[in-house]
């Protein structure tokens, strides 16, 4: 089969596609990866075929994080409209939902497909791929499979939040609105282009014809939509493990990561990582803090039990840990749950509340509200999943229920089969 992966261009969102791109390869298929053009070099790296599409734009996510200016001033945490419905307790009405789909069309989704549509419409057209594989908002994606006749299906690379709003929209309509005369902003979106390349608009270019979700079932949020779970099998990006990461540590070993947006989206980390490692400084253990280099000249002072490094890779870090403190984003608090290794989360932004919520429902993990952060706070965290065996035991429960399911490579079957199923005749 020839496959085609979309996706616009941020490492974040990119990475998680790669194995199953890898799993797609190895199997004898032909694999592309279409993104804008200054993102190819990303993807060669990883090892796979790049194809330019688009025009250049490289403030993607900039659109979006402009609405929080001053994150250390903002109230709220957590998920615009109309995707904050899936948060606990969240209930909002037709009017807040159609409007919430026009806010993220304006700031998010029109601004990352735009650049994208046309180019890959005649890339697929041209090269016919039987299926495309689009994460999970790169709707030029699903456009240009319509266009071409290949089945199409998202790749998640957290909660299904698109899905569950999606179906929460259309219980609302079919409610307020039985005939279907009622707005549709995402649809009437995708719709113009169906009009654009000769098709009409269906609901799977919203949804795909079925989802591969990398999430273990006590992470996972799912709409009515046909899933195929696949095992999370991280991939942070060209790295060399350090030598000292080779001997097992004497003591035990605390890591703190907080992720690459916070210096490459935001203006830095949402609490002092100071008063962090001065309140870890005299416990019997190990600090490693992963700290950006925009961001080490803040520190006036490094602890004697703590070694600062700009990056390491987290799969080879974890399963030398008894604690990592990270900010719960998706790749990094699923690549700690792959290891068994307890949690404390300090979420701030779009999907990570969420993620915290569930991993502390487990068990497995303890959650501090990023305005509550300090130095104690986070001792305090840290010594009671250090101390308190359940937590370990709940991580290893998790980590079991993540290795049960089936790897990318024992996918592909699958993967084929709905592809017969579902692709048309070319347009």
């Amino acid at each position: 089969m020839r496959i085609l992966l979309a996706t616009y261009p941020e490492k974040p969102i990119f990475q998680p596609m790669v194995p199953l791109a890898w799993a797609l390869r190895t199997a004898g298929h032909e694999v592309r990866v279409a993104s804008q053009p200054f993102f190819a070099d990303t993807i060669t790296q990883a090892g796979l075929t790049a194809v330019p599409v688009g025009r250049q734009t490289t403030d993607n996510w900039r659109r979006l994080t402009d609405a929080y200016p001053d994150r250390a001033a903002a109230e709220r945490v957590g998920l615009p409209a109309p995707y904050d419905v899936a948060e606990p307790g969240t209930e909002i009405g037709w009017d807040a939902t159609v409007a919430g789909y026009r806010n993220v069309l304006e700031v998010w989704h029109k601004q990352n497909n735009f650049p994208m549509v046309a180019g890959l419409v005649e890339f697929a057209r041209s090269w016919q791929p039987d299926l495309v594989v689009w994460e999970a908002t790169t709707y030029a994606g699903a456009i240009a499979a319509k266009a071409c006749g290949a089945a199409h299906a998202r790749l998640l690379w957290s909660v299904d939040i698109f899905g569950i709003a999606r179906d929460r929209y259309r219980r609302l309509r079919a409610d307020a609105y039985p005939d279907r005369a009622a707005a549709d902003p995402l649809g009437e979106w995708l719709g113009g282009y169906g009009r654009r390349y000769g098709f009409a608009f269906t609901e799977d270019m919203i949804t795909g014809h079925f989802t591969v979700d990398q999430l273990p079932p006590a992470l996972r949020m799912e709409a009515d939509l046909h899933y195929l779970p696949m095992r999370y099998v991280p991939y942070g990006g060209a790295a060399v493990v350090p030598r000292w990461l080779t001997t097992p540590p004497e003591r035990p070993r605390v890591a703190i990561t907080l992720g690459t947006s916070a210096t490459e989206w935001f203006d830095g980390y949402t609490f002092s990582v100071q008063d962090t490692l001065d309140a870890l400084s005299d416990l019997d253990i190990e600090v490693v803090a992963t700290i950006a280099e925009s961001e080490q000249h803040k520190l006036t002072r490094v602890p004697a039990n703590t070694r600062i490094v700009p990056y390491v890779p987290l799969d080879a870090l974890a399963p030398t840990c008894s604690v990592i403190v990270n900010h719960a984003g998706p790749g990094t608090l699923l690549t700690t749950a792959r290891h068994g290794v307890p949690q404390l989360n300090i979420p701030w932004e779009f999907d990570e509340p969420v993620l915290a919520r569930l991993a502390k429902e487990q068990g497995a993990a303890l959650t501090i509200h990023p305005h509550r952060v300090t130095g104690k706070a986070v001792r305090d965290h840290v010594l009671q999943l250090l101390t308190e065996p359940a937590f370990t035991e709940h991580a290893g429960r998790l980590r079991a229920e993540m290795h049960a399911l089936p790897t990318p490579n024992e996918l592909v079957g699958q993967l084929e089969e709905l592809t017969t199923k579902h692709r048309t005749a070319a347009c």
